[in-house]
């Protein structure tokens, strides 16, 4: 139950920031493109290679810690539900190059980030 609740703090705070993060570059700049959960994923993964590099080097990185800040944490951040809907919408739309650059660059930029942050660490 301890390690439940763990994950549901750090879920909400995620998503908090998430939703929060999204709102702000929405806010910002109206893009076609839906630059606010291509670039809160994006962060989310680079937090994520950070922290993955961390709980690899550290002994103080617990495993309830990791429980709160990737399970949790992270796992509210990024979201791929919303990247599979905001996919399919570009689709609707009739948005096809914008489609592709999305999955295309969420992806290997995602991958990249996370890669960042665990070289990072090193």
């Amino acid at each position: 139950m301890k390690n439940l609740l763990i994950i549901a703090l750090g879920g909400a705070v995620g998503s908090i920031l998430r939703y929060l993060g999204q709102k702000l570059v929405n806010h910002i700049a109206a893009f076609t493109f839906p630059m606010g959960t291509f670039l809160v994923n994006l962060v989310g993964c680079f937090i994520i290679g950070l922290l993955y590099g961390l709980s690899n080097k550290y002994s103080w990185f617990t495993d309830e810690l990791r429980l709160l800040l990737v399970t949790g944490f992270c796992g509210g951040f990024t979201t791929f539900s919303s990247f599979s809907y905001e996919s399919l919408s570009l689709i609707r739309q009739g948005n096809v190059l914008y489609f592709f650059l999305y999955t295309l660059l969420s992806l290997s930029l995602g991958i990249l980030a996370t890669f960042g942050g665990t070289s990072l660490i090193r």
